[in-house]
Formats: structure tokens, C-alpha cells, sequence
């Protein structure tokens, strides 16, 4: 399952975020698209898990909405 984020994190903060999410055992994938404008986070999952890393990232003070 392919879950797609709109966020506000850049390049420099991709190591922190990929920590943030490794807490999640049913991540397989994690990818970001720091040229989209939306600046794109694409998470590969065994279940839908959108509201837990919303909740987390936006815990955190990053903006995260997932896209539909």
C-alpha cells in the first residue's frame, strides 16, 4: 500500500523524518520529492497507517496532510 503525504519538509531534514518513521514496523519505503512543490512524502506500507504518521509528524511541528 503506496500512502502519499503533502508536507513541508526539505532535503536537510529527510534524516530526521526517515528516524521519526522507522518507528513504524510496517514501512517497507520511504521516499520524498523535495521538487514538488508539495514536497511529496510517498511511504510504502503492509496497512494504512496515514493517520499515525500525520499525527506523528504534525507531533513533531512539521506539516503533514495526506493526499488522496
Amino acid at each position: 500500500m503506496v500512502l502519499v503525504f503533502k508536507t513541508n519538509i526539505f532535503h536537510q531534514l529527510e534524516i530526521h523524518v526517515r528516524d521519526l518513521l522507522s518507528t513504524f514496523r510496517n514501512i517497507s519505503r520511504i521516499d520524498f520529492d523535495f521538487e514538488d512543490r508539495d514536497k511529496v512524502l510517498r511511504v510504502e506500507a503492509s496497512k494504512d497507517i496515514s493517520s499515525e504518521i500525520v499525527f506523528l509528524l504534525n507531533s513533531k511541528g512539521f506539516y503533514c496532510k495526506e493526499l488522496e
